[in-house]
């Protein structure tokens, strides 16, 4: 199945999810592929700093920015048993055709009031691809999100009844996830123990239990 890491914001944290998601599958002995959708490439950029690390390859990274990617990512999925996208930050042909590559789309977003306003362009995006794909799911994702704060709980209150639905697994601000993209790494690499470890696992749980 296809998930697609997309918004058209930059900096929500696409590329920590989806590297994350596809480590913690890869780990638990699925198959993986990641599509680093992106032109920035900073999945291909983890990928080759742990490779000239000398780390044993997890999973899969190519990169496929291009408008073509909802013709080209359902062949490469018959290989594997998921596929994750890295997706685009605002280049609209290419965010269309992740939509349309995707069976389930996850729109991070950070308790912030202008990634509800990105947000909003992105369902718009979702709602014109469901014109030509009506079965792709869609839910939102809290990154970044602190807790503790008012903006945290406020952005998950508004975001409680919302459509498409907010997943329940929220992943927090934490420090390892900069160092892990930094090296090469995965948070569980680096604390198998750690919050952000558990995080990233109960994401993967839900996420899987939305795929068909």
């Amino acid at each position: 199945m296809i998930v697609a890491f997309l918004n058209q914001k930059g900096g929500v944290g696409k590329t920590t999810l989806a590297l994350h998601l596809a480590g913690q599958w890869a780990i638990t002995g699925k198959r993986v592929l990641l599509i680093d959708a992106d032109p920035q490439g900073s999945a291909l950029d983890w990928a080759q700093e742990r490779a000239s690390q000398g780390l044993p390859r997890l999973f899969s990274v190519v990169g496929l920015a291009r408008d073509t990617l909802h013709h080209e990512a359902p062949e490469l999925a018959r290989s594997v048993d998921h596929v994750v996208i890295d997706g685009p930050p605002r280049v609209a042909g290419l965010l269309r055709s992740a939509l349309l590559a995707a069976d389930l789309v996850l729109l991070p977003v950070q308790p912030s009031p202008l990634d509800g306003w990105a947000s909003a362009e992105m369902l718009t995006l979702l709602d014109q691809a469901r014109i030509f794909k009506p079965a792709i799911a869609a839910r939102f994702i809290l990154n970044r999100y602190p807790a503790r704060t008012l903006i945290g709980r406020a952005t998950a209150d508004n975001l409680a009844d919302h459509d498409p639905p907010l997943l329940p697994a929220h992943v927090g601000q934490r420090v390892i996830f900069a160092d892990a993209l930094r090296t090469g790494r995965l948070a569980s690499e680096m604390d198998s123990g750690s919050i952000a470890a558990r995080e990233i696992s109960e994401l993967a749980q839900q996420v899987e239990s939305l795929l068909p």
